[in-house]
C-alpha cells in the first residue's frame, strides 16, 4: 500500500508533516523510500529528493493524463519499501475539467491510485468542532478512504483531550499529534519554500523533523499503510504504457546542456529521463559560476527558478552571457521556461528595482511585480518553434502551467501561442518567443504525454550538429 498526505486546506502544515515522515523513514536501515508530489510543484519535490536520495515524481493528471499518473506511480513505487505521496492544497481542491469537479486534486489522485488518505488538520482555535470538519471530509466522497488524521498545532494536553473526545465520537483514528511548539519553519519567499540548494543547514532540519516524527506518530498503525505492495490491481495493473523505462532511440548521444544551479532548478525529473530515453547525454552546468559554456553541446535547456534572486551574479558572468548569445545567433537550439526566458532577455529588474544585464537575445525586459501569475494553461500554438509544430496533425493545444511574479515589457511580434486558463471565462492572451532556434515561454511543460515534442527538439539539435560537421 501507500499513503497520500492531504490537508484540509493550504497552510495547515501538510508539507512539514510529509517531510517529517519521509525523514523518519529515510533513517530506517536498508529501506528505500519513494516520494511523490501531486500537482505541478517543483520545490517540494526537491525536499523529498534531498531527504530520500531518490528522485521525487510529480503526479499531475492535467499536465499528463490519468493513465500516466497510474503508470508513473506504479513504476517508481515498485522498487521502494515505503511510499509517501504529498498532496496539493486542500484535499478536494482541483479544477472543473472533463467529468470531474475536482480534477487533478489530491482526492482525484487518491481515487486514481486507490490509496488511502492521511488528513492533516489545523487544530489551532478549534476543539469539539474538529469532529464536524473530519466527518465532512470522511463522508463527502465515499470513493475516498480516510485512514486517519494528524492533529497539527495542538496547544496543550487539555486541548488534545478535547480533540480526542470529539474525534472518538465519529470513530476517526488519530495517527499523529504535532504540538504547536514542535513546529519547524522552513524559510520561504515569493514563490514558496526556498529550494534546498540554498539551505546549507538543511540536514540539521531533516534530523529535527525525524526526531519529532519519532514520537509524534503512531508508527504501529502508520508503517503498514506506508509499505509498498503490489497487491492493488488498480495501482499496479496498468503497466502497458510505463513511463521512463524505454531504451534510447538514438544510437549516438547528443550532448544537451542543462542549466542547473541556485538560479535555475525547476525541472521535472521525468522530463530529464525522457531526454535520456531519446538519446540525449545531459551536461549539467551553472550560468552563475561557469567560466565558459559546456563544450560540444547540441542544445541548451534552461528551466525555471529564481534568476531574480541571483541577477547580480548572472549579470557579473559577462563572458558566459556573451558566449551564449553568440551561440544562439549561430542557431543553436534553446528551450527556455520561465526563469530561463527571463535570463535570455535584455535586462532583468529585480525585487528592489535594480536593473541587471542578462543575455540580451530576446528584445524585452523582465520586471518583477507584486502580482502572482499562477495556474494551468491551455497553450494553442500560433507559430512553429524548435519545439512546437503547427502542422495539421499537431495537437490543438498543449497543457502547461504558469507560476511567476514577473512580466515582460514587450509583446512578441510572432508569439508562440495563445494561452487560456482552465476557467471557461478565462481570456486568451498571447505569449512566448520564437526567434531563430529559441523557444522561450513562461509556460512550464511536462513531456510525459508529449514526448514527440522533445523528439522534434532533439532532431533540431542533431541537425544543428550535422551542419557544424
Amino acid at each position: 500500500m501507500a499513503l497520500i498526505i492531504a490537508g484540509e486546506r493550504s497552510g495547515v502544515g501538510k508539507t512539514t508533516i510529509t517531510l517529517s515522515i519521509l525523514a523518519f523513514l529515510a533513517q530506517q536501515k536498508n529501506k528505500i523510500v519513494q516520494g511523490f508530489k501531486v500537482g505541478p510543484d517543483y520545490i517540494d519535490p526537491m525536499f523529498h529528493t534531498a531527504i530520500t536520495g531518490r528522485s521525487c515524481r510529480n503526479l499531475d493528471s492535467v499536465l499528463t493524463s490519468p493513465d500516466y499518473v497510474r503508470s508513473c506511480f506504479a513504476l517508481h513505487s515498485s522498487s521502494a519499501d515505503y511510499v509517501v505521496v504529498e498532496g496539493v492544497m486542500g484535499l478536494f481542491d482541483g479544477v472543473k475539467l472533463y467529468s470531474e469537479t475536482d480534477y487533478a486534486s489530491t482526492a482525484h489522485v487518491a481515487r486514481l491510485l486507490a490509496i488511502p488518505v492521511l488528513l492533516v488538520l489545523d487544530c489551532s482555535r478549534l476543539s469539539g468542532s474538529i469532529a464536524a470538519i473530519a466527518h465532512g471530509f470522511k463522508t463527502l466522497d465515499p470513493r475516498i478512504t480516510i485512514a486517519g488524521v494528524v492533529l497539527n498545532r495542538v496547544a496543550s494536553d487539555r486541548h488534545l483531550e478535547l480533540l480526542e473526545d470529539a474525534l472518538n465520537n465519529i470513530k476517526m483514528p488519530i495517527l499523529g499529534v504535532i504540538r504547536r511548539h514542535s513546529e519547524i519553519t522552513i524559510p520561504d519567499r515569493h514563490l514558496g519554500l526556498i529550494p534546498t540548494a540554498e539551505l546549507p543547514a538543511i540536514t540539521q532540519v531533516f534530523n529535527k523533523l525525524a526526531h519529532i516524527a519519532k514520537t509524534a506518530f503512531n508508527w504501529d498503525k502508520l508503517l503498514p499503510l506506508l509499505r509498498a505492495t503490489t497487491d492493488n490491481p488498480q495501482m499496479y495493473g496498468r503497466r502497458g504504457n510505463r513511463p521512463n523505462n524505454q531504451q534510447p532511440t538514438i544510437n549516438k548521444p547528443l550532448k544537451i546542456a542543462i542549466a542547473r544551479d541556485r538560479a535555475f532548478n525547476f525541472y521535472y525529473q521525468d522530463n530529464l529521463d525522457i531526454l535520456r530515453q531519446l538519446g540525449a547525454e545531459l551536461s549539467f552546468w551553472s550560468p552563475l559560476t561557469a567560466k565558459s559554456l559546456p563544450p560540444d553541446v547540441a542544445g541548451f535547456y534552461f528551466g525555471g527558478g529564481f534568476p531574480e534572486m541571483f541577477a547580480e551574479e548572472l549579470a557579473a558572468n559577462k563572458p558566459v552571457r556573451e558566449q551564449l548569445k553568440q551561440s544562439i545567433v549561430q542557431n543553436i537550439p534553446v528551450y527556455a521556461e520561465c526563469g530561463g526566458l527571463m535570463y535570455l532577455c535584455d535586462r532583468l529588474i529585480d525585487l528592489e528595482s535594480k536593473i541587471w544585464d542578462m543575455v540580451g537575445f530576446i528584445p524585452t525586459t523582465a520586471t518583477m511585480t507584486s502580482r502572482l501569475t499562477l495556474g494551468y494553461r491551455q497553450a494553442f500554438p500560433l507559430n512553429s518553434s524548435s519545439l512546437i509544430p503547427t502542422s495539421s496533425n499537431s495537437p490543438t493545444f498543449i497543457w502547461g502551467h504558469e507560476f511567476h511574479r514577473s512580466e515582460l515589457t514587450t509583446i512578441p511580434s510572432q508569439p508562440l501561442w495563445q494561452i487560456k486558463g482552465c476557467n471557461s471565462q478565462s481570456k486568451m492572451a498571447i505569449e512566448g518567443w520564437q526567434i531563430k532556434n529559441v523557444h522561450a515561454s513562461y509556460v512550464h511543460l511536462h513531456f510525459g504525454k508529449t514526448k514527440f515534442l522533445l523528439k522534434r527538439w532533439l532532431d533540431g539539435c542533431r541537425d544543428y550538429k550535422n551542419q557544424l560537421a
